[in-house]
């Protein structure tokens, strides 16, 4: 028997031998390193809309169909407003000059498709920001450029002082807007009816109003001031003090494109940073000898803000200089000496009473 015991024992000496040898001479195992992280480097257009639009020099933008004070053709064909200037803005940061730019006019039914469909490189038409339209439409707003609600201006022959004394009014309406959505909350919430008269278009639906289509005309507060002027006679009718909604209005892009999205938003912010920092369109090349470094980084004199999106430093600097601070912006388009007479209200700077805020350029 001491044979095959002997047998037995080294076969399992030597079965243990080779696991226990196994173990211990595998070499140990090395923890996974994280790879270093990379240093951050200026965003790539993965839509390519930076380069599209060096490639064809110009800017194409989607514009309203002629609203004053936003987005209009003037006396000699050429377009203005607050909106058209957003566009004018990115287009003197992008490719040096404000005047490159192509204005697509656009119903509120057109806007959206235009801009998805890549007809248009960007959307300034008195368009308000929600999440429906954020999240669902394939669309990025990157920015505010004016803070509105929706109001009714009235036939000044009806009496009227209170929206809320409108039970069964005809109301002119646009079609493609959130003014239908709100319209129809507001009259819910309030137990009072009413019956919508809807246009496609600004043009037809204060045309309707002044032939005495409906009695009421609804729209953002900015819109109504606006289609006021261009009543026969303005003194005819009047906006209502109600406002019942939000309506953020700001420049819109596509979404997947983040480089062209920060090109737009850091162009709007500049405009309005320009403006909390004292510096003009008559002001910038004398400002670039500032010793204020929030100075120095917009107009890029120390800094390489620019570079981070793509451009060269001076961006920040041609938009200022060529199309002006959003003050300028806003006083020769719709201020208090123009036709509309819209004071700043909650349009004026977060230190001067309003929320018009930008984050820093730093």
């Amino acid at each position: 028997m001491k044979g095959p015991i002997v047998i037995l024992l080294v076969v399992v000496a030597a079965v243990v031998g080779y696991f226990a040898g196994g173990s211990m001479n595998k070499p140990a195992e090395k923890k996974a390193m994280a790879p270093a992280a990379k240093k951050a480097e200026p965003a790539k257009a993965s839509g390519g809309t930076l380069a599209a639009v060096k490639a064809k020099g110009m800017l194409t933008c989607g514009v309203s169909t002629g609203l004053p004070g936003f987005s209009v053709p003037d006396k000699s064909n050429k377009w203005a407003g607050l909106d058209v200037d957003v566009c004018r803005a990115v287009a003197a940061a992008v490719l040096g000059s404000a005047d490159k730019v192509k204005f697509t006019p656009l119903t509120a039914k057109e806007r959206f498709t235009a801009l998805q469909s890549g007809e248009i490189d960007i959307l300034s038409r008195n368009t308000n920001w929600t999440h429906t339209r954020d999240t669902s439409l394939g669309l990025n707003f990157a920015g505010v450029n004016y803070y509105d609600g929706q109001g009714f201006m009235v036939n000044t022959k009806l009496g009227v002082k209170s929206a809320k004394e409108l039970n069964g009014a005809a109301v002119c309406i646009q079609a493609g807007t959130t003014t239908e959505l709100n319209l129809a909350d507001y009259f819910r919430f309030n137990n009072l009816k009413y019956k919508s008269v809807v246009f496609d278009t600004s043009d037809q639906s204060v045309k309707g109003f002044e032939s005495g289509r409906c009695d009421v005309l609804t729209s953002d507060q900015s819109q109504l001031y606006a289609l006021r002027t261009k009543l026969q006679n303005p003194n005819n009718a009047v906006v209502l003090p109600e406002v019942i909604s939000k309506e953020p209005l700001g420049p819109v892009v596509r979404q997947g494109d983040d480089q062209w999205f920060n090109i737009v938003r850091w162009t709007l912010n500049a405009v309005i940073n320009a403006e909390e920092l004292g510096i003009t369109s008559s002001t910038v090349d004398a400002m670039k000898t500032s010793k204020n470094p929030s100075v120095q980084r917009v107009l890029g004199t120390a800094s390489d803000m620019g570079k981070k999106l793509g451009l060269d430093n001076d961006w920040a600097a041609r938009a200022i200089k060529q199309v002006g601070n959003y003050s300028e912006m806003f006083e020769r388009n719709v201020g208090k000496n123009t036709p509309l007479k819209i004071s700043r209200g909650l349009n004026a700077l977060w230190s001067n009473g309003g929320i018009m805020y930008a984050p820093p350029i730093r």
